[in-house]
Parts: C-alpha cells; sequence; structure tokens
C-alpha cells in the first residue's frame, strides 16, 4: 500500500495530533498515523485533498509545510519542545542543545542554526530560553515547586539565573508572576 507522508506547522502537543487526526479523518483519508509536526496517510495526496488539507489545516492553526528549509526548522523547533516542555527525566534538560540537535537532525548545526535564524528571524539559542520560560511560566502556576526546585529542573546554574532570565525575557520576577492572579502564557506555537 502506498502512503504519502507530509508536515505541519505549528503541532505542539498531544491534542494537536488528535485535531489534526480528527480533520483529516473528516476529509476521508486513511490515517495512518499523525505525530507532532508530520502526518501519513494512504494512498496520494491529489491536488484537491492537497487544498482540503490546507484549508482545513488553516482553520485549526495549522500549516501544511511545502519546503525542505521549513520542515528542518519546524523539526528543530518539535525536538526542542519535546524536550523542554514533554520530557519527564530531569536529565534531559542537562542535555548539550547544539549536539542534541545536531545528532537528531543528523546534520551540521552550524547549518541548521544559520538556517533556523533565516526562518524564524531568532537563534535557536533565543528559541530555546523562550521556551524555558514559558516552561517556567507553567510550573510556577502550578504551585507545586519551588524556585529552587524549577531551577535545578530546568538546568539553570541558579535561582539567580533563572530569575535574571525570566525577568529579561517577561519583564517581572518569577515571584511577580507567580503572585499575579491572571497568568499570561503563550501558546508553544507562538513562542518566538
Amino acid at each position: 500500500m502506498e502512503t504519502t507522508r507530509f508536515a505541519i506547522k505549528n503541532m505542539v502537543c498531544s491534542r494537536c495530533v488528535k485535531v489534526v487526526t480528527s480533520e483529516l479523518q473528516k476529509l476521508g483519508l486513511s490515517v495512518v498515523s499523525v505525530n507532532l509536526g508530520n502526518a501519513e496517510i494512504e494512498g496520494n495526496l491529489s491536488n484537491y485533498l492537497a487544498d482540503s488539507v490546507r484549508i482545513v489545516l488553516k482553520e485549526n492553526g495549522f500549516e501544511l509545510i511545502e519546503n525542505r528549509k521549513s520542515k528542518i526548522v519546524e523539526d528543530i523547533k518539535t525536538l526542542l519542545i519535546k524536550l523542554i516542555h514533554t520530557s519527564q527525566d530531569d536529565s534531559s534538560m542537562r542535555t548539550n542543545y547544539s549536539s542534541y540537535i545536531a545528532e537528531k537532525m543528523g546534520m551540521d548545526y552550524t547549518y541548521l542554526t544559520t538556517l533556523f535564524s533565516e526562518e524564524e528571524g531568532i537563534t535557536i539559542e533565543k528559541y530555546i530560553i523562550l521556551q524555558k520560560i514559558e516552561r517556567v511560566k507553567e510550573l510556577l502556576s502550578y504551585k507545586e515547586l519551588t524556585l529552587s526546585e524549577i531551577a535545578y529542573q530546568m538546568d539553570y546554574s541558579s535561582v539567580q539565573h533563572l530569575s535574571n532570565q525570566f525577568r529579561k525575557v517577561t519583564g517581572i520576577t518569577p515571584t511577580k508572576y507567580k503572585e499575579q492572579t491572571e497568568k499570561y502564557r503563550k501558546t508553544l506555537d507562538r513562542v518566538g
């Protein structure tokens, strides 16, 4: 059986996978698999169906990725989101990001970071910081961990380092953020 695999931008969580799966099935497509950033269906994606897929994805906040460079950038973002937001292993945060990305992508990191900057307008390092800060906001909102525990879990060298980076990105301290009744967070696809 022939299958068609295509890349999808802005898939950042398990709910995204459910939405994309459901919408593809509503179009009458036989879904083989849907993962963060990718979907595979049985058969060909004809021009008519490709247009329908583009429309339904856009209606749900996603986008069909049709060029190689955009696909690479989206794969990098997906790797980092998984590592920062869904990894249950504290040691995963103590990873050398450049080595991790280069290894997982099977490409030279210098090429990847240049491409990412050209496509996104920010560096991979800045993107990592922004994702980590969003994760810190989430952890602060739960009010289950101390700032020291969050700093350790997110691999900051100290609470002061975390606080400085948090303030630089958000304009307020983690303590002020925790005290706010309204927690302002970005959706993961809007970070960057």
